[in-house]
């Protein structure tokens, strides 16, 4: 076994021991001291510009811009919806997330709302101020140094779930600005699936997952009063959405939920790209950037991002 298959074996260990998320109350009270927290991490290397928008009750949506504008070449625009169960983190989690990769690496302006965390409401706040961002984004595309019409909707975990979620909702209202989706190792069932029924993996596991869709879906998880843009698993018709990638980790509860949708992507005619790594936990990317499945993923999403890029953003 090599160093870093060890410090991975380690980091796990410590991870699950911790266990942090492990309940209702824990989220609850996480939830406000992540944003104090994260709130404060440094975003100077992604060129980051914070600003506000209405919704629609006159409250403001703060907002972070990342500019990876670069010379040459078209500048495509990107919505980035951050994980934490839905529960708990702020758009600053793009400091570790795929999203302060694409501003390093690719001609993109990032866009990341601080969407209502289901501790302060549930369902569907979150959806509503992740559609808004969008519409601000198509109206407001020149101004942010946007070249295409068509944009990029993705996330990590809950962000991943959300970024499904944005895309159902798209279609149905007869929105086809998403080029396509990178809903990645996504919260997307809050029914238990063969791999969220009994987990015990590091970082996410079968407690993480029932709290948070509990407070998420305000006691209602598991029932027949669940709506597809709130779990997306449950949407009956995948047709006419946008190509979509992920990665997800064999070990992880979200394994069987996340092959399952993309299978039914494939079966309804949507271009996907997907990419298993064994025995990897819940967030290994950005939490074991050094592991040879973290730098395996990161190479792969971005060569999948710069052909999807050019292929389905115009």
């Amino acid at each position: 076994m090599n160093k870093r298959d060890l410090l991975l074996r380690a980091e796990g260990a410590a991870l699950k021991a911790i266990d942090p998320l492990n309940s209702e109350r824990k989220l609850r009270l996480l939830g406000p001291l992540s944003e104090g927290f994260m709130r404060l991490w440094p975003l100077k290397t992604l060129r980051c510009k914070k600003t506000s928008i209405p919704r629609a009750d006159g409250s403001r949506l703060r907002l972070c811009i990342l500019n990876g504008k670069k010379p040459g070449g078209k500048t495509v625009g990107g919505l980035w919806l951050h994980g934490g169960g839905y529960a708990v983190a702020t758009p600053e989690m793009a400091a570790i997330t795929f999203a302060g990769r694409l501003v390093k690496h690719e001609n993109c302006v990032i866009v990341s709302p601080d969407y209502t965390l289901s501790v302060k409401k549930p369902y569907p706040a979150a959806l509503k101020d992740a559609y808004a961002t969008l519409a601000w984004m198509q109206a407001n595309r020149k101004a942010l140094g946007i070249d295409c019409e068509k944009l990029v909707v993705g996330g990590e975990s809950a962000g991943g779930g959300l970024t499904a979620a944005v895309c159902l909702y798209a279609r149905d209202r007869g929105n086809a600005c998403v080029g396509f989706q990178m809903p990645l190792y996504p919260m997307l069932d809050d029914r238990e699936t063969a791999t969220s029924r009994d987990n015990r993996a590091p970082v996410w596991n079968t407690k993480c997952n029932r709290a948070a869709w509990s407070i998420y879906l305000n006691g209602k998880a598991g029932t027949a009063d669940v709506s597809p843009y709130a779990a997306p698993a449950r949407a009956k018709d995948l047709g006419g959405l946008p190509p979509a990638v992920t990665v997800i980790g064999t070990a992880e509860p979200f394994y069987a939920e996340t092959l399952d949708f993309f299978g039914r992507l494939t079966a309804a005619g949507v271009t996907i790209a997907l990419r298993e790594y064994p025995d990897a936990w819940h967030g290994f990317d950005m939490l074991a950037p050094y592991a040879d499945n973290a730098k395996n993923a990161a190479d792969f999403l971005l060569r999948t991002y710069e052909a999807f890029a050019d292929e389905y953003v115009k």
